[in-house]
């Protein structure tokens, strides 16, 4: 089933707009599970069993893992979602961009050896390096357009030759001329929502990735008023730390699992 098709199934069977993130740090894993890096997969099974009714996808975050040489562990935890929850969709956070040949690559490693549904893409090299994701036309392609991060504006808030702001310039693109497959979503950050409410009138139904609550303090009624579409969905709202370690006992999955639910329940509450 095509990228989209699986999230908008999401949304509207199990009614919610809530991603979790897997960041994976091993030494803040419950002392039950271990803290090596070979403890990671079964740190992920338990927070997705635990969590799989709540959400409308994971984010596997591509650094966390490699930066402990535990690439076999993503593989392995997307590779569970698959066969165990082959209806959630899966987002890999890797933030590719390149020239078109090696992004051709990152594509392939992104689909084919991780299988996952979509990846998180950097445009900021034009349709070159975004071309060889949205190609597949089934997979997800998710642009950086406006990102969460304190620094974005120092460049995404520039001024372009034609009056639009660099993030503009992006969402405008990523609607009106990529979009050929209609595969892509934007990132846009949960701690701007001025400029997001000026994405989605910009962008119209397209998907937005949504970083930045919980650890990074964006603010869910402000989010969903700037970003919902005329049906209440159109956003995936991701949180990754605030959920993973909200307990650091044997209790973790429990835990896990409250504040996902915690956050749909918000998240539905101004939808």
């Amino acid at each position: 089933m095509k990228f989209t098709d699986l999230l908008k199934k999401r949304w509207i069977e199990h009614e919610t707009l809530v991603c979790v993130g897997l960041d994976p740090y091993p030494e803040k894993f419950p002392s039950n599970i271990g803290r090596r890096s070979e403890d990671i997969f079964e740190f992920n099974k338990a927070i997705i069993d635990a969590t799989q009714d709540l959400v409308c996808a994971y984010k596997p975050q591509f650094a966390h893992f490699a930066a402990v040489a535990a690439e076999d562990q993503l593989k392995r935890t997307i590779g569970y979602i698959k066969t165990k929850y082959p209806e959630i969709p899966v987002i890999l956070d890797s933030k590719r961009g390149d020239i078109g040949s090696t992004a051709a690559m990152y594509a392939k490693e992104a689909f084919e050896h991780y299988q996952a549904d979509s990846v998180t893409v950097n445009p900021y090299m034009g349709v070159d390096t975004v071309k060889p994701f949205t190609d597949h036309a089934n997979k997800g392609t998710v642009l950086l357009c406006r990102t969460s991060n304190p620094g974005a504006s120092e460049l995404q808030n520039l001024e372009t030759r034609d009056g639009l702001k660099l993030y503009e310039q992006v969402a405008k693109l990523a609607a009106n001329t990529w979009n050929e497959h209609q595969n892509i979503m934007l990132v846009v950050g949960a701690t701007a929502p001025d400029e997001m409410a000026n994405i989605r009138k910009l962008t119209g139904d397209m998907p937005f990735l949504v970083p930045g609550i919980g650890a990074q303090g964006g603010d869910i009624e402000a989010v969903v008023a700037a970003g919902k579409t005329a049906d209440g969905t159109g956003l995936v709202i991701n949180s990754s730390r605030a959920i993973l370690y909200a307990s650091d006992s044997s209790d973790f999955a429990d835990a896990a699992r409250a504040e996902t639910l915690k956050l749909k329940v918000a998240i539905n509450a101004y939808r």
